[in-house]
């Protein structure tokens, strides 16, 4: 099993970062490419977990120790694969997702792509209790608190890019890097959002 390659970030493309190490490039499948940007040239270490298929063998590669855990937990629901796995760590942090669980958030797991009410269900049943994560109470509270803030303030954004004319499928694919701006107020995802529309 690989855990890590520590090597020279060469390229990045929307779905990997390639890693030269000792004159070997490898693809690193990965939740955020683009984490690594800044990154780019540089000798870095990525955690790396190794999918062995009967057609394939994948490299899916993570910035952080708790992230390549997770990622490795969602694969055990049923019904979530790789893809699901990588779209959902593409689209919160680990604690938000820990919260979620915990608290048996369904409204916030069904925001993922393709995960319905049912797989929603499967994974508080599956991970309830068993993610190895040590969060505070304290902490829990804290994260729901001001994930409502958030919510509240990204869905009023949301409404006012539709007033604009912007379509459900333009914004449904800006969606998950707004999702990431932990904005408090609507005016700073509405900025972000019309930023991202020009792009």
């Amino acid at each position: 099993m690989i855990a890590y390659i520590r090597g020279k970030i060469a390229e990045i493309t929307d779905q990997a970062v390639f890693v030269e190490a000792n004159g070997i490039g490898y693809e690193l499948i990965c939740p955020n490419p683009f984490r690594f940007q800044t990154k780019l040239g540089q000798i870095e270490k990525i955690y790396t977990y190794h999918h062995v298929r009967e057609d394939a063998q994948i490299l899916y590669g993570f910035e952080k120790t708790d992230e390549k855990t997770l990622f490795s937990k969602i694969l055990n629901v049923s019904g979530i694969g790789p893809k699901g796995a990588l779209a959902v760590l593409a689209s919160t942090s680990v604690q938000d997702f820990v919260t979620a669980i915990e608290q048996e958030n369904e409204k916030f797991l069904t925001g993922f792509p393709g995960v319905g009410k049912k797989t929603a269900r499967q994974m508080i049943l599956d991970l309830k209790g068993k993610l190895p994560f040590d969060y505070t109470m304290e902490e829990f509270t804290a994260a729901r608190d001001g994930k409502e803030t958030n919510d509240l303030a990204l869905d009023e954004a949301i409404e006012a890019l539709k007033a604009l004319g912007y379509s459900d499928k333009e914004i449904n694919q800006i969606k998950p890097k707004l999702k990431q701006e932990k904005q408090q107020e609507a005016d700073g995802y509405i900025r972000k959002g019309l930023a991202l529309m020009m792009k």
